[in-house]
């Protein structure tokens, strides 16, 4: 791969602006871009987020422009405003000194002030595809100079059902211009749009294309839905990273969602499309100066932001699917730096994150929350052999467990050989007759009658009466017996039952 951008017939004076921004060697997408850029090439780019892919069709793109000709010769397509801003952000500074000028034409700015804008005659634009078919229609603009236009996150852009006006504009430029379509993931349906506007189309994929950076960890959390946000809170005091956005997918619970992170003490601030112009710059701005912490923005809004800072990404909704997923998390690890992304989901929802780990080929890592750290989970105790769904227990610690006796120092301690119910000095373990020298020998009715004060003679005469039998033939000392031996272990029923035989 080449070492230096010259090498890629890049002009010197654009190399040495790089070098200033700290850019010294191209990375993988741009090395395979931009001579076929150059060379005139329809391109359809596919590459991870955060590897360059701006820069693969900006340099190309203002090498080739005239700065004698003041018309359009390039058109920059992008799905949402915060893009498209970056984008010029980066066009303008490759361009000064140049005499090239860029512009942007995005949806929730006012008209008048852009079409003013226009009159200064820019050779590159960027623009939503709403905004710039509204100004083509006005005859504000032409497209009768522009050779090269370039659609970036070409999947959300005909995700948003914008594809009609994308075509619209296409048909409006000539037929030999250039197509550039780029983005991490490029779904088999653009295959047929590909095949309808492209005259062979050169395909690139770099690294591990619609893939997640190889620098993220992925993690994810279980708790119940109402759990969520407190889920987040603890996350952000956990981790307490510098920047950190909050993926959520229902926009009309966005500032629902804002008001329940700040009352639990959360520095938060919502990016949505809805927003106007001014509000998203003010929110963006902020984001970027480090004044709150966390982002919270829908899939739409975030596309293509890049934010260096960002270290830490918290999916408090998931995403719809596996592309989605590979666009959020590339908010953070960008270029190379290392980043991780937290998935927290319900139980019923886990199955969607084996999923994802199967679909993108890489580990996620369950963790839980205790005592203010993230912890491994708790694995359950696999059963011993031959158990029944169960490991199998000491029969002495369960006895002593469930109060049917212990071993044979314990069986004189007071507390011990009782039952639920019983009482001290009654004569009996679990229901089962105990010889014991320090008691008469006789029914449990004979205590009873004695602690009650009953003559002697009156107990000893109740001894030969015969107990009170029930339908079953059973007498009611056997039933009272079965049912304190009911939860008993098998081994002590069966002594239980040698005893009553002898």
């Amino acid at each position: 791969m080449p070492d230096r951008f010259e090498s890629l017939s890049i002009q010197a004076n654009y190399a040495q602006k790089l070098r200033e921004r700290g850019i010294e060697e191209p990375t993988p997408i741009q090395a395979e871009a931009i001579p076929l850029i150059l060379e005139g090439k329809d391109v359809v780019a596919q590459s991870q987020t955060g590897t360059g892919k701006t820069l693969a069709f900006a340099l190309p793109i203002v090498q080739k422009l005239d700065p004698e000709l003041k018309k359009l010769q390039a058109l920059i397509i992008v799905p949402t405003q915060e893009l498209g801003m970056q984008i010029a952000a980066v066009l303008e500074e490759l361009t000064a000194g140049t005499g090239l000028i860029a512009q942007t034409l995005i949806g929730g700015a006012a008209l008048q002030r852009q079409l003013d804008k226009l009159k200064l005659h820019p050779q590159v634009v960027v623009g939503t595809p709403g905004r710039v078919l509204e100004v083509l229609k006005l005859r504000k603009l032409s497209m009768h100079h522009v050779r090269t236009i370039v659609v970036d996150e070409v999947d959300q852009v005909f995700a948003l059902g914008a594809m009609n006006d994308v075509e619209t504009i296409f048909k409006s430029a000539l037929r030999d211009r250039q197509l550039l379509f780029f983005s991490a993931t490029v779904p088999d349906t653009m295959e047929a749009v590909i095949k309808r506007w492209m005259r062979e189309p050169q395909y690139i994929k770099a690294g591990s294309a619609g893939k997640a950076a190889g620098t993220l960890e992925h993690l994810f959390v279980v708790c119940e839905e109402r759990n969520k946000i407190d889920t987040v809170r603890r996350l952000v005091r956990t981790y307490n990273p510098r920047s950190a956005i909050v993926f959520t997918n229902e926009i009309d619970k966005l500032a629902e969602v804002v008001a329940k992170l700040q009352y639990v003490g959360l520095s938060v601030e919502a990016l949505y499309g809805e927003a106007g112009k001014q509000e998203r710059e003010r929110v963006m701005k902020g984001f970027r100066s480090g004044r709150f912490q966390l982002l919270l923005a829908t899939d739409v809004a975030s596309r293509g932001l890049d934010i260096p800072d960002v270290t830490h990404v918290i999916n408090l909704d998931l995403p719809i699917d596996a592309d989605h997923y590979v666009h959020r998390a590339g908010r953070t690890g960008r270029m190379g730096r290392a980043g991780t992304v937290i998935s927290i989901c319900s139980l019923r929802e886990r199955f969607i994150i084996d999923k994802f780990a199967k679909a993108l080929n890489v580990p996620f890592v369950q963790k839980e929350l205790f005592g203010g750290s993230v912890v491994e989970p708790a694995r359950p105790k696999k059963p011993a052999p031959g158990g029944a769904g169960r490991a199998r227990s000491n029969p002495a610690a369960d006895a002593r467990v469930s109060g049917l006796g212990g071993p044979e120092g314990d069986r004189d301690k007071p507390g011990h050989g009782r039952t639920n119910g019983s009482r001290p000095g009654s004569g009996r373990e679990g229901g089962l007759e105990r010889n014991d020298s320090r008691k008469p020998a006789g029914s449990a009715g004979d205590v009873r009658q004695a602690a009650a004060g009953r003559p002697a003679a009156k107990a000893g005469a109740d001894k030969g009466r015969t107990a009170p039998v029930n339908g079953t033939g059973k007498a009611k000392s056997d039933r009272e017996r079965d049912r304190k031996n009911k939860g008993a272990p098998r081994w002590l029923k069966d002594k239980a039952e040698q005893d009553k035989q002898k």
